[in-house]
């Protein structure tokens, strides 16, 4: 490899788009341009190609087409359905529960729920970050609506039982959401099986186009809309819809193989094993229960922003967890919820591989790692484990 080569291993914060994409999208710019509202045939060609994107997404997660509606990405699509369930159901209930390592587009809309009136129950997870199923059937009361779990964590991989947790909201007759953004194409998804009400995906996790995703609506779930005007995506998303996004995203799930999942694992637990041999350092998150490209490891004794900056400097691009909050200095709320210590949390780094990531990438990872950690190791004010209980008892302490 060259000497600085370029490496990019936070695929959980985004993903390259894969050409074959960028040349099925191409022609509904140029060619395909019309609306697919319009009754001419340019509104034809558009909503041919709608429809046709729509089977594919409403194959690979076991749904039928009319249960897909098109969103501009993640966070609109766990809006729409926490939103729009809980405004819907509010004369049945008005409890809703999540858990504490959800995405700020689920936190976020819970809070702002909690402030319109809705009583909101946030479940702990596990020091691995599982949820334990029987807390959860604890939490449900009378006027319990929505149940919202994600499917897999974007910032420690963390993968929970959908189908467990599916069985207990079916028992209870309860809306169940999932954030399935990360775990499209990575973790098989059976609508059906998992008992979900409503699950949202993303296509920039998985190389496609950024400002495009979905929602499945489980047919008979009553929604209301958050966006008004026309009677698009089955009347509950106004707005002309972006064809070649979706396009895009259809064509970037159709792609993905098990094949391409193995190869991933592969290269993760390579990845995980090498920087584990580290000293000091520790694994976030539960190893067996785990998305096959994220790899969230803590490096004791120094800062995650240190270490990045290293990784850049060598050509490396990593993450200290979120994109969506990496501009923060606090630490994770994911790593803090699975009982991390400040200190540690602060060392974390989060490497997510895609189905680019060759095995020299990782190879060269592992071979310039320890020199970045033993390097800033001898610049840290902290040197061993009674030095870090004493600076997190500090941080207690002004903390209170």
């Amino acid at each position: 490899m060259d000497e600085k080569p370029e490496i990019y291993l936070d695929n959980g914060a985004t993903t390259k788009v894969d050409v074959r994409v960028v040349e099925a999208m191409i022609p509904y710019f140029l060619k395909y341009y019309g609306n697919a509202s319009s009754l001419h045939h340019k509104g034809a060609e558009a909503r041919n190609a709608l429809n046709d994107a729509r089977q594919v997404i409403a194959d690979r997660i076991n749904a039928d087409n009319d249960e897909i509606v098109f969103t501009s990405g993640g966070s609109e699509s766990d809006n729409l359905a926490i939103r729009g369930t809980s405004h819907a159901l509010k004369d049945k209930g008005n409890h809703i529960i999540t858990t504490t390592i959800e995405h700020p587009a689920v936190l976020e809309t819970y809070k702002q729920l909690g402030k319109e009136g809705f009583e909101v129950t946030v479940l702990n997870v596990d020091n691995d970050g599982m949820l334990d199923l029987d807390k959860l059937r604890s939490a449900i009361k009378d006027n319990t609506v929505l149940v919202s779990i994600m499917h897999a964590n974007n910032e420690v991989g963390v993968v929970q039982d959908l189908e467990k947790i599916g069985e207990i909201c079916a028992e209870k007759n309860i809306v169940f959401h999932s954030d399935c953004v990360q775990s499209l194409c990575k973790v098989p998804i059976n609508v059906k099986q998992m008992n979900l009400s409503l699950a949202a995906f993303a296509s920039h996790k998985l190389h496609g186009p950024k400002g495009v995703g979905a929602l499945f609506v489980k047919r008979g779930t009553k929604l209301y809309r958050q966006i008004y005007g026309g009677s698009h995506e089955l009347g509950l998303r106004a707005g002309t819809e972006n064809i070649p996004g979706i396009v895009g995203f259809a064509t970037a799930v159709s792609l993905w193989t098990d094949d391409d999942v193995e190869r991933i694992t592969s290269l993760r637990d390579k990845l995980m094993t090498g920087l584990l041999e580290i000293n000091d350092t520790e694994l976030n998150g539960s190893r067996e229960s785990r998305l096959c490209n994220n790899v969230n490891i803590s490096f004791n004794f120094i800062e995650g922003e240190g270490i990045l900056l290293h990784l850049d400097k060598n050509g490396i691009c990593a993450s200290t967890g979120s994109a969506c909050s990496s501009q923060s200095l606090d630490p994770s709320h994911v790593l803090l919820a699975i009982n991390i210590p400040h200190s540690k949390a602060h060392g974390a780094i989060r490497f997510t591989l895609s189905r680019e990531t060759k095995e020299e990438e990782v190879d060269y990872v592992l071979k310039v790692m320890p020199n970045i950690v033993n390097e800033l190791r001898g610049l840290s004010p902290i040197k061993n484990n009674e030095d870090l209980a004493e600076a997190e008892k500090m941080k207690f302490d002004d903390h209170h």
